[in-house]
């Protein structure tokens, strides 16, 4: 494998994106509930990132702000990596470096919704999220929260709105 390149999501980046994540999650991927908090929403551009393997756009990360009861976090998702490359930490990179920037901006929390096992590894947990209500219905198991500071998820509850 090549070396990949991290870079913010630039503002033309968005066809190539588009296409990869219909790649990787195919049509269904609308109808779920985090979509719900994306539509109508701003994307962080400073806080999403791309990978590049040379002019190959292969894997990305999304972030865009949402308030949970109120209090605003960053929501994370969705994250895309070309299937042949998926065993090369190249989502752990991504994720690694978008909850840095969100750090670095002053964002106290991260929100997901995915595969605990996998996103454990790069410090959420469902535990602080046992009180948070998504929109529309989720495996409450695979709400995932990560503090960025200390306390930063802590009394985290409610809705979750966009």
């Amino acid at each position: 494998m090549t070396d990949i390149a991290y870079r913010p999501e630039g503002p033309h980046d968005a066809p190539l994106i588009d296409a990869l994540i219909d790649r990787a999650f195919g049509p269904g991927r609308h109808a779920k509930a985090a979509d719900r908090l994306r539509e109508n929403n701003s994307l962080l551009p400073d806080l999403s990132f791309t990978a590049w393997e040379g002019e190959r756009l292969v894997g990305s990360v999304r972030m865009w702000p949402v308030a949970i009861g109120g209090a605003p976090v960053v929501f994370l998702g969705p994250i895309a990596v070309e299937a042949q490359l998926r065993k090369h930490r190249i989502g752990q990179t991504l994720v690694e470096r978008a909850c840095e920037a969100a750090a670095a901006a002053g964002w106290s929390a991260v929100l997901l919704v995915g595969d605990a096992p996998y996103f454990e590894r790069v410090g959420f947990s469902a535990a602080p999220a046992k009180g948070v209500v998504m929109p529309g219905p989720v495996d409450q198991r695979r709400v995932l929260l990560k503090a960025l500071r200390d306390g930063g998820a802590d009394g985290l509850a409610g809705m979750v709105t966009g």
